[in-house]
């Protein structure tokens, strides 16, 4: 491991430590655990969802249960594992009933996130959800859209980190919803087989 990477390595230990204490919303009086994320934290590629659910909150780990069924699926399709991506939520603690996170709460959120994406500093950074796709094209100075538009693309941007690729998609959950939708999934997940060979070039040794 090389001196970069234990560097990260060390930051993203304390962030979640920081994490695990966080009571700066409502949150934190019904959480079971924190998920500050997990993976790769010289990864390439970041993954970043929108909250944890009720399997997440018991295990403290990113996208478990049948929506991280159809995530690792959609890795596969694309010879990709957790260990080579960093994978994270905008909200570190479930919101009560898996309803959707309020302005306030990714307020108070979102600056343990910021820090997640600078330690990390990916070249690749795929939004799954709407939340998460809002969030960070507003971030990198990108015209909001609908998902819908966006979905499945890879939109260059620079940022004070360097050149990045954004890329939204649809939450992994839809297809535990509407079956047919895995289809789609897999076919705009194909775009991160061009986000490899990018980082490829960049590293001859990858």
């Amino acid at each position: 491991m090389s001196g970069e990477t234990t560097d990260k390595a060390g930051k993203i230990a304390r962030l979640r430590e920081q994490i695990a204490g966080c009571r700066r919303c409502p949150l934190h009086e019904t959480r079971t655990l924190t998920v500050p994320g997990e993976g790769d934290p010289d990864a390439d590629i970041m993954f970043i969802g929108e909250a944890p659910g009720r399997n997440e909150d018991r295990q403290g780990k990113p996208f478990v249960g049948r929506a991280g069924d159809v995530f690792d699926r959609l890795l596969a399709s694309v010879e990709l594992t957790r260990d080579q991506i960093y994978l994270c939520n905008i909200l570190k603690c479930r919101p009560p009933n898996n309803r959707n996170p309020l302005v306030g709460e990714i307020q108070a959120c979102v600056g343990s996130l910021d820090l997640q994406i600078k330690i990390v500093n990916p070249s690749v950074i795929g939004t799954l959800g709407n939340f998460a796709t809002m969030y960070i094209l507003e971030k990198f100075g990108i015209p909001l859209r609908k998902i819908s538009e966006l979905a499945g693309t890879s939109l260059a941007v620079e940022s004070q980190f360097g050149p990045k690729r954004i890329v939204p998609l649809y939450h992994p959950a839809v297809a535990t919803y509407s079956p047919t939708k895995i289809d789609t999934l897999l076919e705009h997940f194909q775009v991160f087989r061009e986000s490899r060979l990018l980082a490829a070039r960049r590293d001859p040794g990858a």
